[in-house]
Formats: C-alpha cells, sequence, structure tokens
C-alpha cells in the first residue's frame, strides 16, 4: 500500500451497511470533514428535475462550460447525497471545466433497483432536453461516477443505447461497482480490505437488489453485449474487491469496439483519492478532471 495511504487507514470507521441509517449518518459525517471546496467563478444551484417522482440535483457551471456530465455520487446505493458528495462534484465541475449535474437518486433499501437508475435516466433526458437552457452542447453529454456512481453510469449508458435514448459522448466510470456475483480474484481475496470490504459489497447489493434478480442494468457487468456503448474511461484501485470486474469489464467494452482507456493506480484502495494530502490522490483527482476535459472538447 502507497505508505501516505496506509498511515490513515487506522482512522477509518467500520466497513458497514447494515443499517442504513447509521451508515448514513457516518458517511455525512466524514463528508462534513473534508475541506470546503472552492467554488470561485462557479455557479452553483439546486434545482428538482421533474419525473415520476422528481429528482434532486445540484448543477455546477464554471465560466465558458459547452459540455456537461451528469455525476453519481458513491456509497453502496445506501449512502451518500448531494451534500456529502458536494466537495467531489466540485472538484470535477473545476477540474473538467464542465457542467457538473450531480444527482440526488433514491437511495436503498428504501428504494431498491431500479430507483436510482429510473432517476438517473430521468435526469439524463432532461439534461438532453433542456441542453440550450443549461448552455450546453447536446452532443456533449457525459455519464460518470464513483463506486456504485460508477456502476449506475455504466448501466445508464446501456439503457440509453438500449432504448435509443439521448447521446452520451463518454462514461467516466471510477472504481465502479459493476457485478453482483463476486466471482473474480480481487473480489475473492480483499476480503477485509479498507473501506470496502466483501461483506460491505455482499450487504450493499442485497439492500440494492431486494427481492429482484439483478439484470444488466442493475449490474452492468451481466450484459451480454457491450457494443454501440459510449467510449470510457475506467480507473481501478490496486486494493479493491471492485478492481477485476472493472478490469474485465474494460477488456469487454475493447472487445466490443468501444474505445476504453484502462488506469490502474497502484498502491490504492477504494475511495481512498479522498485521502487529498497522499501524492497519488492528487493525481487521482486531477485526472478525473482532465479526462472529462478531453472527452468533452472533442
Amino acid at each position: 500500500m502507497d505508505p501516505e495511504l496506509e498511515a490513515f487507514v487506522p482512522l477509518f470507521p467500520q466497513a458497514d451497511l447494515t443499517d442504513p441509517v447509521a451508515a448514513r449518518r457516518s458517511f455525512a459525517g466524514l463528508a462534513a470533514a473534508l475541506p470546503a471546496p472552492d467554488t470561485t467563478g462557479m455557479e452553483v444551484e439546486d434545482r428538482t428535475v421533474p419525473g415520476d417522482p422528481d429528482v434532486p440535483v445540484r448543477i455546477y457551471r464554471p465560466d465558458r462550460a459547452r459540455g456537461a456530465v451528469i455525476w453519481l455520487h458513491g456509497g453502496g446505493f445506501v449512502t451518500g447525497d448531494l451534500d456529502s458528495e458536494h466537495p467531489w462534484a466540485t472538484r470535477i465541475a473545476a477540474g473538467s471545466g464542465a457542467v457538473v449535474i450531480s444527482v440526488g437518486y433514491r437511495l436503498a433499501p428504501e428504494h431498491p433497483f431500479p430507483a436510482a437508475l429510473d432517476d438517473t435516466y430521468t435526469v439524463l433526458t432532461w439534461t438532453a432536453g433542456h441542453a440550450a437552457e443549461l448552455g450546453i452542447d447536446p452532443e456533449r453529454i457525459a455519464v460518470g461516477g464513483h463506486s456504485a456512481g460508477g456502476g449506475l453510469a455504466a448501466a445508464v449508458a446501456l439503457r440509453a443505447r438500449d432504448e435509443g435514448g439521448p447521446a452520451i459522448r463518454f462514461q467516466l466510470l471510477n472504481q465502479p461497482g459493476l457485478d453482483d456475483r463476486q466471482e473474480t480474484w480481487s473480489a475473492r481475496n480483499f476480503t477485509d480490505t479498507p473501506w470496502l470490504t466483501r461483506d460491505k459489497v455482499a450487504t450493499a447489493w442485497r439492500h440494492y437488489l431486494g427481492s429482484g434478480t439483478a439484470t444488466p442494468y442493475a449490474a452492468p457487468a451481466r450484459a451480454a453485449d457491450l457494443s454501440g456503448l459510449p467510449p470510457a474511461h475506467i480507473a481501478t484501485a490496486e486494493l479493491c474487491p471492485n478492481r477485476d470486474e472493472d478490469l474485465a469489464y474494460g477488456l469487454r467494452l475493447l472487445q466490443a469496439g468501444v474505445s476504453v482507456e484502462l488506469h490502474q493506480w497502484p498502491g490504492t484502495f477504494h475511495g481512498s483519492q479522498a485521502i487529498l494530502s497522499a501524492e497519488v490522490s492528487q493525481r487521482q483527482n486531477a485526472e478525473l478532471g482532465a479526462v472529462l476535459r478531453r472527452a468533452l472538447a472533442v
């Protein structure tokens, strides 16, 4: 493990989602402890996207932005909201120069699949339909997210392809949760890694799937056909249970003719980019913005 990251491991709370309410409270406390983001030169606005039900979003508009990214927070489908994601959405907007539309999707287990995906798709279609109002090019809309949010981004790309939905320029998948089966080498061997353990992954999927059966729209790794999807950037952490399912998904995208950039970060663990003082975290966070800037500028 990267020594700058290892020093923080004892400070991490227990990785547990068995009590969703307690987990949300803990997650919100961690987010609140992060340094306040700099929103200088950026307009930040809370909106409600009409739907069934309506979906809360927070929109970040840097100066002279032309593209946009539908941004989806992590938290195992169980925790996280617009406030906890505020520091990260701000950094994505500042680093990419794109309009960031952070989605406050419904959480499991109260709202199992497909609630979060439906909310995300609602926001995607609204964004495309309101591009002129948002001041963006409708042909420069990306989807992206971290962890569970990365899985949702991959899922909404599949759904948009299958349903002839809005064109998605790019998908940015940061340590995404893509496979409920937990059969890869990393899922079977990284059982007690920092922040994300095998039990936590299993609990997250159990909450998210509820009494339903996993489909490709819930767990994109189950999709048989990955052709025709948007170009992708997939970033993985070395000591993360999700690592191998993410790498395998990237390879399958390549084999299906989709342009993919894969970046495996050595010495990192799931979510370790939140340790902002570490040099590797600074590079990780800078890359997310740079990748989006490049993808949406073409």
